[in-house]
């Protein structure tokens, strides 16, 4: 063993008796029977400084801490699915919690240092004392946290700065303190709150969200269980290409096998190993999908879909994509069955624990949270034989995921402005997407990206540098040394304000994908502030104003040119640049509908822009006017005579690869 792993524990037993030395007891603070609601109290119990002594640096030393929540059902009904708020402030570095996970779905261990919500695991309810008769073990739970905190040591007490009950309806002031290591707080029933109420059956109604997944046990024996998992789309903007499920085993499960999904690795090595292969002696492990704790699982290809032993489950078996329901309602699901066996103690067909901790996520979409799987009425499926009857789950679980913008993410599409009056592009911002650390040393990540001339959007970035110089040598625009990063994202789009005059105008939009990672099933969404009630056609993809959305454009591909390929080898892969997948149409509006608006100061350009339901990054400014040339006023006629030939080079463009400019 290396010498180090001896120095923590005799360290440990070194310290001072006062840095071990655990929080006094405070003051008795009032009963919690005074509180007819729910009670919440944080205590900190402990700590110790933690190795390495940063004496320069004292507020980033770390200390263990030991605290525990206690929640207590005081109130007439039942807490069902409880979550409590910790706002945490002190870079809190969670190791463990007992009786309770992560409700955003994160593993322990984890960050929590801007606060976190826990939800209770494996006991979700707290009972009422009236049905209970007074049963503490009912009403009331405790978590145990140890963890590790930054630059609070005693002392000072690290407490967070406020705790309240996270479940809809409730109304928390704000905590009180019990002398320096407890804080509590009474949380009540909102009156004024309206929300559906708990079914006859004692569930949970179903929640909504951007995205669910339900976890239906559809067949139970005493040592293993089928489960059936439907993922539905509900947001109108919301996509997932090859979407990746994964989630926490609590109680040592694996996967024997299963039907319209696959785990991401084959791997029964963790069950050979470990209890399962001690306990399963019989069982042919070469047979088993996955020992994993936390397994990845995604979709089957499309070629499976009639495939007798993968395949046969409706809405499976699409290469992982999940559409918006305003695009395609029968695309807007995926189904998988998978068959799970279970370990003691849990060997009786009525012991049934879903997974925790879900998580799932696609190529280029949005991100999502999901919550803790919450107990609702059993689904409902149709006879499979066609009988005029349903059958009913075993039990069931939903998990709610809703679209978020984790702190410090990077767009992963982004957006570039021409126009007519100006000879250049704006391109994407410099590290719109993100740039590596190591990028200083060789580009510069704040300077704002070099304007370009239009055949350089066509290009890579790493094939744009002689252009883009060139250009600004040309126009005598200032350089930076080093010049500007790239924008690193996977897919660009420009939007190029084409024509305007008395009656309306016209924009093009371009998609190109530099991945290598094509997308069958593309969309793309513009929200216009002002100019949306004018809109009145795309001409080379199918578009329409957003239902519910007055002010966005939904565009799609065209059937057979819905696939945005991805990026490929030039000609001579020695010398030309690769060459991105792309594709392009025209858009019309009319001024009819929007009186007073000002095409080219503005109006005229898209406020957000989403691909695949990703909303991307927007350049910071917009093409000026000061730039237009005598001269490039022209008549309705040869406008008219350009948009055609335009567009049929576009319809030639779309069959052939070109990019009309």
């Amino acid at each position: 063993m290396a010498p180090t792993l001896f120095i923590f524990p005799l360290l440990l037993s070194l310290l001072s008796p006062l840095s071990l030395t655990h929080a006094q007891p405070a003051a008795p603070s009032p009963a919690a029977d005074a509180c007819n609601g729910i009670f919440l109290s944080y205590s900190y119990t402990g700590g110790a400084q933690l190795p390495p002594t940063r004496k320069s640096n004292p507020t980033r030393q770390p200390y263990r801490f030991e605290s525990t929540i206690t929640i207590l059902n005081n109130g007439l009904d039942p807490l069902k699915s409880w979550k409590v708020w910790v706002g945490f402030t002190h870079e809190e570095y969670l190791v463990s919690a007992s009786n309770a996970i992560l409700a955003d779905g994160t593993s322990l261990p984890a960050g929590v240092g801007n606060g976190t919500v826990f939800a209770g695991y494996p006991s979700t309810d707290l009972e009422t004392a009236i049905e209970t008769a007074g049963d503490l073990t009912q009403m009331s739970t405790r978590i145990d946290l140890v963890g590790t905190q930054f630059g609070v040591g005693l002392p000072s007490i690290p407490m967070p700065a406020n705790i309240s009950l996270a479940n809809d309806g409730f109304v928390c002031p704000k905590p009180t303190m019990q002398g320096k290591s407890e804080m509590q707080v009474c949380c009540t029933k909102d009156p004024n709150f309206k929300t559906n109420i708990t079914s006859d059956d004692g569930f949970l109604p179903l929640q909504n969200g951007d995205l669910t997944i339900m976890y239906d046990v559809i067949r139970t024996y005493d040592s293993n269980y089928w489960a059936q998992v439907t993922i539905a789309n509900h947001n109108p903007l919301g996509c997932l290409d090859n979407w990746k499920l994964s989630w926490d085993w609590m109680r040592d499960e694996f996967i024997y096998t299963m039907k319209g999904a696959y785990p991401h690795v084959l791997d029964a090595s963790d069950c050979i190993y470990g209890r399962q292969g001690q306990f399963y002696k019989e069982l042919d492990f070469a047979n088993v999908l996955n020992c994993q704790r936390r397994p990845t699982l995604v979709d089957l290809p499309l070629e499976k879909t009639n495939d007798t032993t993968l395949g046969m489950i409706p809405f499976c078996c699409r290469n992982g994509t999940i559409l918006p329901p305003s695009m395609d309602p029968s695309k807007s699901t995926s189904v998988f069955q998978i068959n799970v066996f279970k370990m003691p103690p849990d060997l009786n067909r009525s012991q049934l624990t879903p997974p925790q901790n879900w998580k799932i996520n696609g190529t280029l979409n949005p991100d999502y949270q999901c919550g803790p799987p919450i107990r609702v009425s059993p689904s409902q499926f149709p006879d499979p034989g066609g009988l005029p009857s349903d059958r009913t789950a075993f039990a069931s679980w939903q998990v709610v995921c809703n679209i978020t913008q984790p702190k410090g993410a990077s767009p992963r599409c982004c957006v570039s402005f021409s126009a007519y009056y100006n000879e250049s592009v704006i391109p994407c911002k410099t590290c719109a997407c993100g740039c590596p650390s190591t990028s200083t040393r060789t580009c510069s990540t704040t300077s704002p990206a070099l304007l370009l001339p239009p055949q350089a959007i066509l290009v890579p970035f790493e094939n744009r540098t002689d252009l883009a110089n060139a250009w600004a040598d040309l126009k005598h625009f200032p350089k930076p040394n080093p010049l500007p990063c790239g924008d690193n994202c996977g897919v660009s789009i420009n939007w190029h304000l084409y024509t305007d005059y008395s009656r309306g105008w016209t924009a093009r939009i371009t998609i190109f994908n530099w991945d290598e990672t094509s997308f069958a099933d593309w969309f793309t969404a513009v929200e216009m502030d002002k100019a949306a009630p004018g809109f009145q056609k795309v001409y080379s993809f199918n578009g329409s104003s957003l239902s519910g959305a007055n002010n966005t454009i939904f565009m799609q591909g065209l059937p057979y040119f819905n696939y945005l390929v991805a990026e490929t080898d030039g000609v001579n892969p020695e010398k030309d640049p690769r060459v991105p997948g792309k594709q392009q149409s025209v858009i019309s509006f009319t001024k009819k509908n929007t009186p007073g608006i000002n095409v080219v100061g503005g109006d005229g350009f898209p406020t957000k822009v989403f691909f695949n339901g990703e909303e991307c990054s927007l350049p910071t400014a917009l093409p000026t006017s000061n730039a237009y040339r005598k001269g490039s006023t022209i008549s309705i006629s040869v406008l008219l005579a350009i948009l055609v030939f335009m567009l049929m080079q576009d319809s030639h463009g779309r069959r052939c690869g070109c990019l009309v400019l």
